[in-house]
């Protein structure tokens, strides 16, 4: 890269030249400017907003109700948005993002259980105080669970999908392990592929209906 000369010995240099001097001087300078703009820079990277996946209808949401919340100063749904947020931005920096409304809603259950438990312990220590404070972030993310418009999944739905794949797989002439029936279930296009299920209940479910196969 060129150097960069210090102002003080241009100024002295050009009270000093010539006006031809001067010219050439400054013709030099502009060139050798335009000359390290047109190096490439290793510090810039330049990403097209083309590629950028669209972000979740969920996840949309929860953004704009943050700043809803804000200027309602909404304590409670301040700070289940803010929590959930930054775990998934968390999750961005991990090799298992959370890109989709069924993730987000498996998030939020997560968080609702994890919140439960707290309240029960507070409970427990006759912190009713931060018993409520822990039970009005619940009801926050029940609401968004019940309005995420994710299809949830029950027990007995969930029964019926494991004995349908175990007939698939065997009519494809493969042994219905554990592990392809959960790969099927779960993989891209599978019958649970996008729904609100835990995939500890559906491995819970898998063993009951499989026995000794699983």
């Amino acid at each position: 890269m060129a150097a960069r000369l210090p102002a003080s010995f241009i100024g002295s240099f050009l009270a000093r030249s010539t006006p031809r001097q001067t010219c050439r001087f400054t013709r030099s300078a502009v060139t050798t400017t335009r000359w390290s703009q047109q190096l490439p820079s290793k510090s810039i990277r330049a990403y097209s907003s083309e590629t950028a996946p669209a972000p979740a209808p969920l996840y949309a949401k929860l953004k704009g109700d943050l700043k809803t919340a804000m200027r309602a100063k909404d304590a409670p749904r301040l700070a289940v948005l803010r929590a959930v947020l930054a775990a998934v931005l968390n999750a961005s920096k991990t090799s298992q993002p959370i890109e989709t409304d069924a993730q987000l809603v498996a998030l939020l259950r997560k968080t609702s259980r994890a919140t439960q438990e707290a309240a029960d312990q507070f409970r427990a220590a006759g912190r009713g105080d931060l018993v409520e404070k822990e039970e009005s972030q619940i009801r926050v993310l029940e609401e968004y669970i019940a309005g995420s418009g994710v299809q949830s999944v029950d027990e007995a739905e969930l029964k019926d999908m494991v004995l349908a794949v175990q007939s698939e797989l065997a009519a494809e002439g493969v042994d219905a392990k554990m592990g392809e029936v959960m790969k099927k279930l779960l993989g891209p296009g599978g019958r649970l592929d996008g729904k609100d299920v835990e995939k500890t209940t559906v491995a819970k479910i898998v063993k009951e209906v499989m026995g000794s196969k699983a």
